[in-house]
């Protein structure tokens, strides 16, 4: 595994550092927010602008990296993206807070994308699964280290800001300076939603609810734990506890529903997790609640993968790139709107209107799961997927995963293999 591993060491660290530079931002913002006085539906607007961004850099980032190559295209949106970060603190406006961050998530899933395509590139069929791990292993430590970083100085100076920018330009180092050659790209996979529906729909439904719940999350959270009382240090600790939850208890979920009813495992995970969330609306800042949203973190971003596995159960192999495409734009889709709609509850209601928030969104699911296995019997395909911890990034990533097809990379914009979905 190491020889496989020792290769690709740039590019972790490449991605390790722009994590720790995106992580330390994310949250950094909402605390600044906070400080110059902005409402939380203010907040939750600016907090959308970024997967705004995010979703409309899934189509402008190929051309882009087509154009220029790799690495220069890495360098291109690493500078904007660090620029972008330092402009936050130079001009201090919600609104311009917003068109910042739109442009700043086009910039960061370019990065990814580069990332991602690199690791395709250099993994062996049979080793595809171990890199997935490890990558994805790199990007929740690196989103969790991030959050500690808060302590350093005051939301209200510009060193974090100037921190943050440092991480993410240290992230073109390791990337220039590899001599891995730069793979093309393939072509864009092209996904029918509505045959998609058709197919999977729980997996589609978990897949828009999960982005709901973890992009009101990453929007919102530092904004909910500010307002409860934690300091800086506290609100990184509680987002830190998030994360190494969701790290750490999507192994034996996953292991488990490869076993058993996926669906039956997604109903337990769902209704755990809004069981968690209503207890958390119950408490004030301490440990106790730490420790809860460490369970939830666990619960909740195992539901994005379930639903990938799922998705895969259900599939024929030379479909599962075109379909997992669709599960990530409706994913995407549904993080745009659970920060707006998120802050506009908490601006009514207070910061414990945020769990409730979870607790609803997660409900629907809950309720949406039942159903399904009520009442409706999923066709499954053989083999079954397999289950692996995951985060949202950019669909270039989805080809890393053990049960998607390996497609090839060539410069002659040749199409995809056809996908019926």
């Amino acid at each position: 595994m190491w020889s496989h591993i020792v290769p690709i060491s740039s590019l972790l660290g490449g991605v390790a550092l722009l994590l720790l530079g995106n992580g330390l931002l994310n949250t950094l913002l909402t605390l600044r927010g906070v400080a110059e006085g902005y409402s939380t539906g203010m907040l939750g607007l600016i907090m959308s602008g970024y997967f705004v961004g995010f979703l409309l850099g899934t189509w402008l980032a190929i051309p882009l990296v087509r154009r220029v190559g790799h690495i220069r295209a890495f360098a291109f949106c690493a500078a904007l993206a660090a620029i972008t970060a330092l402009l936050h603190v130079l001009i201090v406006n919600p609104w311009v807070w917003l068109g910042l961050r739109v442009l700043y998530g086009l910039a960061l899933v370019s990065l990814y994308m580069v990332i991602e395509s690199w690791l395709n590139a250099q993994a062996p069929n049979d080793k595809r699964g171990q890199i997935f791990a490890v990558y994805m292993a790199v990007n929740l430590g690196a989103l969790a280290a991030a959050q500690q970083l808060l302590g350093l100085a005051q939301p209200t100076d510009f060193i974090l800001f100037v921190l943050a920018a440092m991480l993410i330009s240290a992230a073109l180092m390791p990337i220039t300076l590899t001599r891995q050659a730069q793979p093309s790209l393939p072509e864009t996979l092209h996904t029918n939603l509505r045959q998609l529906a058709g197919v999977a729909p729980l997996a589609l439904v978990a897949a828009g609810l999960s982005g709901l719940a973890l992009g009101a999350f990453w929007g919102m959270a530092p904004v909910y734990a500010n307002l409860l009382g934690f300091d800086a240090s506290g609100v990184g600790l509680l987002m830190s506890s998030t994360i190494l939850g969701g790290a750490l208890l999507q192994w034996p979920i996953g292991h488990y529903s490869d076993s058993h009813d996926r669906r039956l495992v997604l109903l337990w995970v769902v209704m755990l997790a809004v069981l968690v969330a209503a207890l958390m609306s119950l408490l004030p800042a301490g440990n106790l609640l730490l420790g809860l949203i460490f369970v939830w973190g666990g619960l909740a971003f195992a539901i994005y993968p379930i639903a990938v596995a799922q998705l895969i159960d259900q599939l024929h192999s030379d479909e599962i790139l075109a379909g997992s495409s669709g599960l990530l734009m409706v994913n995407g889709i549904g993080s745009v709107c659970g920060p707006m709609l998120a802050g506009i509850l908490m601006q009514q209601l207070g910061a414990q209107a945020l769990p409730l928030y979870f607790a609803a969104v997660l409900g629907l699911l809950a309720a949406y799961t039942f159903y399904r296995l009520r009442h409706v019997s999923d066709l499954v395909s053989e083999p079954h997927g397999h289950f692996m911890p995951m985060l949202r990034t950019s669909h270039t990533v989805l080809e890393l995963m053990p049960d998607a097809p390996p497609i090839e990379h060539s410069d002659n914009h040749e199409q995809a293999p056809p996908s019926s979905l």
